[in-house]
């Protein structure tokens, strides 16, 4: 015989209502209507947040909204063993009501959510559950049931968070977490127990924990960042840090951020410290400033030497006076850019600087009738070399016959910086106006040769000249390898 469930739901005496999947009020029982103390055609047709409003941002609505949601996309049954959610009284006041709801999908034959049928059990009032004994009994067993898989869920939970704390805790990197504003540690992995010496810090605040750093101006940071809820980022941050004998305080350098962890207020309510001991990178860099500066002085003291050697050699020698001078400049010249790569630890040089510094070195107060423009660059330190004796050559010979030999001559110093994946093209234009007449030479010294000799030392570019009357235009074309970070 065929059984007709909508009658049988019909006369339950457990609340029973349909819901479509824009979760619309489709159909209800008696018991329903008995229960929310409401009539059928107030309900039909309506969401169910519309005819039971609750605030959206609710534990009440998120939970049944989040139950419902569930149901819709996995077609698997979703309980809720325990919710409050009042209803309105007809005099249009409120009842407190606490419910145990079981939303079971109803399929099209497609496999799609078609309807959810709610059920639901008003657990409020204790003589409602003892006048329904027997059905008590198998709502119990429910109960339990739906309390069993929200205990598999919170278990699901804590083992992600034990996870969570283990991979944190195997971090190459210390982190730490602090709340409130007082900056309480939380959490601190075994990297930051490393740092501070073994020190118990959970539960205590950075001032009882840490008393060494209060004046050092961290926790100054930390209120920043709560205050303002922006992160601060912090570069070889020098910190004095007792050891782990708790007596002597070390030096450290530290690579950290503070990040604020936001409230659902959208509020600061904690800090996540993260970063990294650079100690010995720090250390390292000091002693490679030391080797090079040594390194320098040693350069600067051998260019001394030969200066000193070349002046007793030439002193006298007839008509070596001029040459002694033009070998003086060039010394001075290389020493200059000598210098401007020592500023760098011999790693780079930029473009526009070494430009400036060899016309600077040799122009003097001729250098304002100079303009340098173009794109700076990083160059190594063999083409910074290279490119500073060019200049050089070039200024010299401006002073002696070109532009700068006259009170209004002037020179252009131009170039454009093409990119070629590994390598960059650069194309720089020396050129003079306003000068003498200029005439080709008759023949090519040696600082002619040293500027045809061109920056790259692979032959990848060359250096054109061309003798115009109105001013020497000098073209250098070179292919560089860019300089990694």
């Amino acid at each position: 015989m065929p059984v007709d469930f909508e009658a049988l739901l019909a006369k339950s005496p457990n609340p029973y209502v349909l819901l479509d999947r824009e979760l619309r009020l489709v159909w209800m029982n008696e018991a329903y209507l008995r229960t929310t103390m409401r009539d059928r055609a107030e309900l039909v047709g309506k969401g169910i947040f519309e005819a039971f409003p609750s605030a959206p941002d609710s534990e009440s609505h998120r939970l049944l909204e989040g139950s419902l949601r569930r149901v819709l996309s996995t077609g698997e049954v979703d309980e809720l063993a325990l919710i409050r959610y009042d209803i309105s009284r007809p005099d249009g006041g409120l009842d407190a009501r606490y419910w145990s709801a079981t939303h079971t999908p109803l399929k099209a034959p497609d496999g799609a959510v078609r309807y959810i049928l709610q059920h639901t059990v008003d657990v409020t009032e204790l003589h409602d559950l003892r006048a329904l004994r027997d059905e008590m009994v198998r709502d119990e067993m429910g109960i339990v049931r739906r309390a069993h898989a929200v205990q598999a869920r919170n278990l699901d939970l804590a083992e992600e968070t034990e996870q969570l704390r283990s991979l944190l805790e195997q971090a190459p990197g210390f982190a730490a977490v602090t709340t409130g504003p007082e900056h309480r540690f939380q959490i601190a992995n075994r990297a930051y127990s490393r740092l501070v010496a073994g020190r118990d810090v959970i539960g205590k605040t950075i001032a009882e924990a840490l008393p060494e750093v209060v004046e050092q101006g961290f926790i100054t940071l930390l209120d920043e960042v709560m205050r303002t809820g922006e992160p601060y980022v912090g570069r070889h941050a020098k910190v004095m840090l007792r050891n782990a004998e708790g007596n002597a305080i070390e030096e450290r350098y530290l690579d950290f951020i503070y990040q604020p962890i936001i409230g659902n207020d959208g509020r600061p309510t904690a800090v996540f410290v993260q970063g990294h001991d650079v100690t010995e990178e720090v250390e390292a860099e000091e002693r490679q400033k030391l080797l090079i500066n040594e390194l320098n002085h040693r350069v600067k003291n051998t260019l001394a030497v030969v200066q000193g050697l070349s002046l007793q050699t030439f002193k006298d020698v007839a008509g070596a006076g001029a040459a002694l001078g033009v070998f003086d400049a060039r010394l001075n010249a290389l020493a200059a850019a000598h210098g401007l790569l020592t500023a760098s630890n011999w790693q780079a040089a930029s473009l526009i600087e070494t430009v400036r510094t060899a016309i600077g070195a040799t122009a003097g107060s001729s250098l304002a009738r100079v303009h340098v423009s173009g794109a700076d660059f990083t160059l190594q330190p063999q083409a910074a070399l290279s490119l500073a004796m060019l200049v050089h050559e070039l200024s010299t010979n401006a002073i002696k016959y070109g532009a700068l030999s006259n009170d209004t001559g002037r020179i252009d110093v131009v170039w454009t910086i093409e990119d070629e994946e590994d390598r960059v093209a650069l194309i720089m234009k020396w050129v003079e106006r306003d000068g003498p007449s200029v005439t080709p030479p008759t023949r090519h010294g040696f600082g002619t040769r040293l500027v045809q000799r061109g920056i790259s030392s692979d032959r990848r570019g060359n250096v054109t000249f061309d003798f115009a009357p109105e001013g020497l235009r000098c073209t250098i074309t070179a292919t560089l390898p860019k300089v990694r970070a």
